[in-house]
């Protein structure tokens, strides 16, 4: 489904203050935020980054300390518990560790949320069919939790989420807890539960890789604010805080780290320049056009390239060889349509600040409301994007004033005794 420009959630200034041994502390602060209607939104951020409080404040889990917050239409802020309970019945929310009542099948654990909203056997046992083929599991019906995989387990919290057929979806580190191929399984059943649902989801993450794989848009918080927001791929492939940075070097580890570039300075002795690569079709064979015009020699020496919202972006490092001012004028012309970054030569290194912002990130771990993560980030093979391996060597005019082929393109509960019941109860 495509998404309106209708709020569905929005944040206008919003504060949460909790109090801490060392005095109050904001897990929120200042937030001002808008999530469409329709779409999936992604909100990620290191531990402690307030991801999870945020998402609490959606569904009136915790309440503002101060500003607003509405969702679809309605203002949260000085609400009844009966009026905020109104508000809730139209918010399913999915966990890391899954939450499912260990005494109850598959079907009972569907059926939970329906047998306290008041409908009759009839209708749930319907909603429940209908929901465990939707998230493909209608064989575990009668099976309990012990007996699922992770993946499983987390398709029966889906379900159980949409019962009652809520507007919004919170997934809050839903798939931390998941193996890199599980999870994008899961992805894709979240995927299928915005388009062909229309629910709005709001995916809250310390995963890159979740955001790059579903996400339309994208928050990026840092001690409780959102440091920068937008749609997903100028936020990831032009990042222009810290933060986000991090994210992305750490992930996509597309520029040489300071340890990695001590070692290529002695092989490659020569002008280094780490050039952005982006998705504008336009651009293909313009940096071998560059090299050519200046006759400068260019060599691939490290580099990585990933998608986002089924486009490339990161970087390549290249060693540059040629007369001085030439290889001035081929930076500077590169400079006019991509970021370029100078790392100078052995003789006169220079620091690349975006790979020091990318070895500033700590190790990846869940934050604080629902566990902490024990899975790597997924990784998706058939994202990866063929570009020449480090050491293909780009001429500048040969004799026939012929390029070599292949150039990418640059652009800017309790357990309880098992009942043997298989219908929902």
């Amino acid at each position: 489904m495509s998404a309106s420009h209708t709020a569905m959630v929005r944040f206008t200034d919003v504060t949460k203050t909790f109090k801490g041994s060392s005095g109050p502390f904001n897990a929120v602060d200042g937030v001002t935020l808008e999530i469409r209607k329709g779409e999936i939104f992604g909100v990620i951020g290191y531990s402690g980054a307030g991801k999870s409080t945020l998402v609490r404040l959606i569904n009136a889990l915790e309440t503002v300390s101060g500003g607003t917050v509405e969702v679809d239409g309605t203002v949260l802020t000085g609400r009844s518990e009966s009026q905020l309970r109104t508000v809730r019945a139209g918010i399913g929310m999915i966990f890391q560790q899954f939450n499912l009542l260990s005494s109850r099948t598959v079907a009972g654990n569907i059926a939970y949320p329906l047998k306290v909203a008041g409908w009759d056997r009839a209708k749930r046992k319907a909603r429940v069919a209908e929901l465990l083929e939707f998230v493909g599991i209608a064989d575990k019906a009668k099976q309990y939790p012990n007996k699922l995989s992770g993946g499983q387990k987390q398709r029966v919290g889906i379900a159980r989420a949409l019962a009652t057929n809520p507007s919004i979806l919170l997934a809050d580190e839903a798939t931390s807890a998941l193996d890199p191929e599980t999870t994008q399984d899961v992805l894709a059943l979240l995927k299928k539960v915005n388009r062909e649902l229309g629910i709005t989801v709001v995916v809250i993450t310390h995963e890159m890789d979740v955001v790059k794989s579903i996400c339309d848009r994208v928050a990026v918080m840092e001690q409780g604010k959102v440091v920068e927001s937008g749609d997903v791929y100028p936020v990831f492939a032009d990042p222009q805080h810290r933060a986000t940075r991090r994210f992305v070097g750490a992930t996509v580890k597309d520029r040489p780290s300071t340890q990695v570039l001590e070692r290529l300075r002695h092989r490659h002795p020569h002008r280094l320049v780490t050039v952005a690569v982006h998705e504008d079709g336009s651009s293909g064979g313009r940096i071998t056009d560059v090299l050519r015009d200046n006759d400068v020699q260019g060599t691939v020496v490290f580099g990585g390239i990933s998608e986002v919202s089924e486009r490339p972006f990161g970087s390549l490092t290249w060693e540059l060889v040629g007369d001085e001012a030439a290889i001035e004028q081929c930076v500077a012309t590169l400079r006019g349509y991509t970021h370029v970054t100078d790392l100078g030569t052995a003789a006169h290194p220079l620091v690349d600040p975006r790979a020091a912002d990318a070895a500033a990130a700590p190790a990846p771990e869940a934050d604080g409301g629902t566990g902490s993560a024990d899975a790597s980030s997924p990784h998706d093979p058939t994202l990866d994007v063929a570009y020449p391996a480090p050491g293909a060597t780009f001429a500048g005019a040969s004799d026939s004033g012929a390029l070599s082929p292949g150039a990418p393109r640059f652009d800017k509960p309790r357990t309880q005794r098992p009942t043997t019941e298989g219908d929902p109860r």
